[in-house]
């Protein structure tokens, strides 16, 4: 025998159980109750419910919509009110205005004319004090100062254009040219002579053209000039330069040597006759860098001396120079011992059986001869 069980929707209504003797006439107990119209009514009902259910809810959001446009309606409402009001002031206060007015075009015209005097007069005393004002401070000390101030800057702006193009030709019409000739098939000089003839004059280039880029734009702020955070940026760029002018003798002696090749000083005279040289040597070109540290102290001194005590880059100017001035100085005790050393050297190797004395860097040379 088989059972099945028929489950109500409602509840409080017990489930039926049914029993058959096959199997076969079970499945078609739960077919016939399966197409049954009672089951359709089930499935209807659920369907009705669900609209129901939510028809509820768009009538609950409606009712929120509603609500909040009669609150912004509310709003409106007292804002319109607040409008009126504004406007009913702002009328009271044109109509008493208006008799003020009146008052005015029925003015007697000579009060018009000394009304007008006495503008034209107040007028004219106030520019005379701005222009008197102006006048003092044209001819005070401070003007007098913060023109030659300004004037150091300019001078300062064109000497470091001046001194950019003066690495720039030393670089292209120099450097890169004797780089290039070096790898040739028959280089009139070495790789090796030209670093040591050059070193890092191109880095030092850059670093100039950076600077000066920075120049100008400050220039073009004017009259606001403010250089104190460039000096700040160079300052730490500015070691390249010891091993520049620690350097410059023995560059100066390589391309001595150079100079005995031929085809080298034949070379180098060809890069010199270029107009960009405006005729100076190549050994004039290597000095510029020498000069450029001592340049600045002495521009930032000049700088000093015209720049008030209370001024904002006073400080900032000053910590410069004092860098400025603390490498020159270790720039030159090393010029001085590289110099020392290299003399010792020739004079050492000017004899025949060498000195070992000389060869001591703790020996100072005093004078030859």
């Amino acid at each position: 025998q088989h059972y099945f069980t028929v489950l109500f929707g409602h509840e409080g209504q017990k489930p039926l159980e049914l029993r058959c003797e096959d199997e076969v006439d079970g499945d078609e107990w739960v077919e016939a109750i399966h197409q049954a119209s009672y089951s359709d009514i089930l499935i209807e009902r659920e369907v009705l419910m669900q609209k129901y259910i939510h028809l509820v809810q768009i009538v609950e959001t409606e009712k929120i919509a509603a609500n909040q446009l009669r609150h912004q309606l509310e709003d409106q409402d007292t804002e319109i009110e607040r409008l009126k009001s504004e406007i009913i002031a702002l009328n009271k206060t044109k109509e008493r205005m208006r008799p003020y007015q009146g008052n005015q075009e029925d003015e007697d015209p000579d009060i018009k004319k000394i009304k007008k005097v006495q503008s034209f007069m107040r007028g004219w005393l106030c520019r005379r004090k701005w222009k008197t004002i102006v006048q003092d401070y044209i001819c005070s000390p401070h003007a007098e100062s913060m023109r030659k101030r300004n004037q150091i800057v300019f001078n300062m702006v064109e000497a470091e254009s001046e001194y950019v193009h003066q690495l720039y030709v030393l670089v292209n019409c120099f450097l890169r040219p004797l780089r290039m000739a070096a790898s040739s098939k028959k280089p009139p000089i070495s790789h090796d002579d030209v670093s040591s003839i050059f070193l890092n004059s191109e880095t030092i280039m850059f670093l100039h053209e950076i600077f000066h880029q920075g120049l100008k734009a400050r220039i073009a702020n004017w009259p606001t000039l403010i250089l104190a955070d460039l000096f700040d940026i160079l300052l730490p760029m500015l070691n390249i330069y010891q091993e520049f002018v620690r350097n410059h003798q023995y560059s100066l002696q390589v391309l001595a040597n150079c100079k005995q090749n031929r085809d080298f000083d034949k070379l180098l005279k060809q890069y010199e006759a270029n107009p960009a040289c405006e005729g100076r040597m190549l050994e004039t070109f290597l000095t510029y860098p020498m000069f450029q540290i001592p340049r600045y102290i002495i521009t930032l001194h000049e700088l000093l001396a015209h720049t008030p005590h209370e001024h904002v880059e006073r400080k900032s100017l000053e910590f410069a120079k004092s860098k400025l001035e603390e490498l020159s100085r270790v720039m030159h005790d090393e010029v001085s011992d590289t110099e020392n050393i290299r003399k010792n050297l020739a004079i050492e190797r000017t004899i025949v059986e060498g000195c070992d004395i000389l060869l001591d860097t703790s020996q100072t040379f005093i004078r030859q001869g």
